[in-house]
């Protein structure tokens, strides 16, 4: 056991948004300030989806998918993961962090081929 254990912090969905009904996206914007506050830290999150119902993809697109424009995509799948999560919930966040994973590469290398062109600082 003389392992070091990475700390893990664990953020129930209901307290974060402060709301059981996970549909609008300032309730997930709420959530993603949390998880990306972690990330930051070097944390690990687990996000935990108990007693939630309504699970809309504006939602996991303000909770999530907008971490992919602040971290790296590896970084998000090795240090967030998931329980309490309906196997038909599972499928709807699933596709919404693949939309904002190949949004964002996509973004980026716009954004980056634009500079090349014009020269210049990111933006």
């Amino acid at each position: 056991m003389g392992k070091a254990t990475e700390e893990k912090v664990k953020i129930k969905i209901i307290e974060a948004a402060g709301i059981n009904c996970c549909v609008a996206a300032c309730d997930g914007q709420k959530v993603h300030d949390k998880v990306a506050d972690a990330f930051s830290k070097n944390r690990k999150v687990e996000l935990s989806f108990s007693e939630t119902d309504e699970l809309t993809p504006a939602f996991l697109n303000a909770a999530v998918g907008q971490l992919y424009g602040t971290f790296q995509a590896a970084l998000i799948e090795k240090n967030l993961s998931f329980t309490d999560l309906d196997p038909e919930d599972e499928v709807i966040l699933k596709r919404v962090m693949e939309r904002a994973k190949g949004y964002f590469e996509h973004a980026y290398s716009c954004r980056k081929a634009l500079r090349d062109v014009i020269g210049g600082e990111d933006a």
